[in-house]
């Protein structure tokens, strides 16, 4: 079976773009059993994060044809007409193969050799396989991704000086505030993201971490877990009198923060900066907060810029990194049509 790979991701296309491809988790496996259903691919795994959308899928036939299928499922998916010419990629084998080990290893991140993407294609890989989407030629291909990942972190220097998106958004806090002592933070959404964002923030001095998500219990256990407080769903905003920080990464389909919810609150701020950085796509805050004194607004593009020096530090690590993965890739990729039959010819003879 061909392995083809379509999607987009923060270097090929805007969050604008990418909130219109997104996943929620809720959609993933009803997904997953409609691309099964209309035979699009026999094997297919989506993985959605806020810097990238991917559709990976394996059928038989020509990897030409499963592509355009799968790009055209994409798309059909998301109700979405089209895309820019440069927004999506699409990648057959080999370098389908070479995509997916490259993102496992972090090689493909707005942060060069971060881990966090190793988790979140695992989550994704786990949930297409209880879906009973995947099979064998996307089980070796993930499974294959996910040791290569591992070999690329003991055996280079790709992770030196690693910094997660969690803390490239916490050195954007530095530059806003003199320090992170005692400035005060509002998380909302008590998902993987914000709890990392949260706990990057303490480690730098913060304090006063509050918590709010739809789901009550979610956000006290993370409050408690982080030493904070959980505060209502319902009556969050008013935290926006007094807060420095607020990181934001839900599932919602519309802006969290809007101008009209923040603007009533403003005057008692006593001009004191206030930080949003949104972490969700589709993105929590309205960018026309950006345009409110004293406010400063950063979606995950904007992280992108702040990534740029550690990504200097590790360039020298790609091509060893880049020859590693070409090395593994090849016990995975089909063998020509015509030198099977060569081989097959030569053996009866």
């Amino acid at each position: 079976m061909a392995v083809v790979v379509v999607g987009v991701n923060h270097r090929t296309a805007p969050v604008a773009v990418r909130e219109r491809l997104a996943f929620a988790e809720s959609e993933i496996a009803p997904g997953l059993e409609r691309l099964r259903r209309e035979g699009v691919a026999d094997e297919g795994a989506i993985l959605s994060t806020c810097n990238r959308v991917e559709l990976y899928v394996a059928g038989e036939g020509e990897g030409a044809g499963l592509a355009a299928a799968a790009r055209q499922f994409l798309l059909a998916s998301r109700s979405v007409a089209e895309v820019g010419p440069d927004d999506l990629y699409v990648f057959e084998e080999p370098e389908s193969l070479v995509h997916l080990f490259r993102v496992a290893s972090g090689l493909d991140s707005m942060v060069l050799g971060e881990t966090e993407i190793l988790g979140q294609l695992k989550k994704a890989y786990d949930l297409a396989l209880r879906c009973g989407a995947t099979g064998r030629s996307l089980n070796k291909a993930f499974q294959r991704a996910f040791n290569v990942a591992k070999q690329i972190r003991t055996e280079t220097n790709i992770q030196r000086g690693t910094v997660s998106v969690s803390s490239v958004a916490v050195d954007l806090a530095g530059r806003i505030f003199d320090t992170l002592e005692r400035s005060s933070v509002l998380v909302i959404g008590a998902g993987d993201t914000g709890e990392k964002a949260a706990k990057a923030m303490l480690s730098r001095g913060a304090r006063g971490l509050r918590v709010t998500n739809r789901s009550p219990e979610r956000a006290q256990k993370l409050a408690a877990e982080l030493g904070g407080e959980a505060v209502p769903f319902e009556t969050w905003p008013d935290e926006l009198t007094r807060i420095d920080v607020v990181i934001s990464s839900t599932s919602a389909p519309h802006y969290v923060v809007t101008p009209d919810l923040l603007k009533p609150r403003l005057a008692a701020r006593n001009n004191q900066p206030l930080l949003l950085i949104d972490l969700a796509v589709p993105r929590d805050i309205d960018p026309a907060v950006n345009e409110l004194d004293g406010v400063f607004v950063y979606n995950v593009d904007d992280l992108q810029a702040i990534a740029g020096e550690a990504m200097r530090q590790r360039q020298e690590e790609i091509a060893r990194c880049d020859a590693l993965i070409r090395e593994r890739v090849r016990g995975l990729v089909r063998p020509p049509a015509r030198a099977e039959a060569v081989r097959k010819l030569a053996f009866e003879s």
